[in-house]
């Protein structure tokens, strides 16, 4: 009985020698990646994961001068004050209707246009096509709802000219609670369209021409090869943009919401994020905006597990 356990102890010793003998070796032969590996590492330590502590915040009667370690607990005290407040259905509402509207519209179009130039065999026409589609997203947010604010003025606005021209009355765009979440959600999607679209050109380019080839002698039209070659091929790169974009489904974009909001849209504009700015970080209730904040993360944390489970049980693509 000694000898067999003495035995297995010094497998157990030796697999650990031979463990840590390959990671000396493998740092000394890539020592230069792991160098490189160090920044992003800190990063996220730094300023990502060491943060997460401080979401205690939440629980406690925070009070600057006490720190955070040093105020009192209050429990769930502020996540009640969220949950009975009666905003929080109007915030949940505004934030998934935006969210939702924003992923319907926005998730196929990039798609659809990585397919449509993955057709384009005219080098210079496709570059165009890509430099005037890329081109939005280097535009800054306010730069971006300052042009949609004159485009769609009311009175100097070149929407409501074209409109006068035929006739019609012009429209306050931003000042029309309606109104706000198609301008949000097409604004964003000309802005990001080109560059979200990136991603699956770059997958196209990946393609076995072999297969293209193949239906091209089996007479297979340039629709057919997008629905049973394109698409396939791409398809584990759709599902997990959905996954994240799902994921982030509660997180949607707080500075062109503020920027576009008015006292006229605020019953549609008023989202989560606009609304922890207001009452939490203006007001300098800092707990009840870290514990909205830490709701909203909880949320996006159980979407993104519900779709990435989903995600694998139905395509066999999946985050892990």
């Amino acid at each position: 009985m000694k000898l067999e356990m003495y035995s297995t102890a010094l497998k157990q010793q030796k697999r650990k020698v031979s463990i840590r003998s390959n990671l000396n070796k493998a740092f000394k032969r890539h020592w230069q990646l792991y160098l490189l590996v160090i920044p992003p590492v800190l990063y996220f330590l730094i300023f990502k994961y060491i943060p997460m502590a401080n979401a205690v915040i939440a629980f406690k009667d925070y009070n600057v001068v006490q720190g955070i370690w040093g105020s009192e607990w209050a429990g769930l005290k502020y996540f009640k004050l969220f949950f009975e407040n009666p905003s929080f259905w109007p915030l949940v509402k505004n934030t998934l209707v935006l969210s939702l509207y924003t992923l319907l519209v926005g998730f196929p179009i990039p798609i659809i246009l990585a397919l449509l130039l993955n057709e384009i065999r005219q080098g210079i026409f496709k570059r165009s096509v890509q430099m005037v589609t890329y081109a939005p997203y280097f535009i800054s947010t306010v730069v971006i709802v300052s042009m949609l604010t004159l485009i769609l003025s009311p009175r100097l606005g070149i929407v409501n000219d074209v409109l006068a021209i035929f006739g019609l009355e012009s429209i306050n765009f931003l000042g029309e609670p309606g109104m706000f979440r198609s301008v949000y959600v097409w604004s964003d999607v000309w802005q990001h369209t080109g560059y979200n679209a990136i991603i699956y050109i770059a997958a196209l380019a990946g393609v076995n021409p072999e297969l293209y080839e193949a239906a091209k002698v089996d007479g297979a039209s340039r629709l057919q090869k997008i629905l049973h070659i394109d698409i396939p091929s791409i398809m584990p790169v759709m599902v997990i943009i959905l996954i994240l974009n799902v994921g982030n489904i509660m997180a949607i974009g707080f500075e062109k919401v503020y920027l576009l909001q008015n006292p006229l849209n605020l019953a549609t504009s008023e989202i989560i994020a606009t609304y922890v700015y207001k009452v939490g970080l203006l007001n300098a209730n800092f707990s009840f905006a870290t514990a909205v904040g830490l709701f909203n993360s909880v949320i996006n944390l159980i979407l993104l597990l519900s779709v990435n489970t989903i995600a694998k049980r139905i395509s066999n693509n999946s985050l892990w």
